[in-house]
């Protein structure tokens, strides 16, 4: 399982969204801070989810980020978020 596909699993579980998509936006990044030969080190999530409701932006980048917390402990250098409120 790639690291797109884990991220995609813990946000679906997580917060149920109606619209999901992970891009690994690794190969833009060679040569910054945090790349790997390998990639899986940038991603970018857009989602649409009511989990994020009444919430601010920083409230919801800081679910995402909480609930990626493994992700990050695996490598997982930096994440942009695209959030959609429904």
């Amino acid at each position: 399982m790639t690291a797109a596909d884990r991220i995609a699993a813990t946000l679906r579980a997580a917060f149920q969204p109606m619209t999901l998509n992970v891009v690994d936006e690794s190969h833009l990044h060679k040569g910054h801070a945090g790349h790997r030969p390998e990639g899986e080190t940038h991603f970018r999530v857009k989602i649409a989810s009511s989990a994020f409701a009444g919430k601010s932006r920083l409230d919801s980048h800081r679910m995402i980020n909480a609930a990626l917390a493994d992700e990050f402990a695996r490598g997982m250098h930096a994440l942009a978020i695209e959030i959609e409120r429904t």
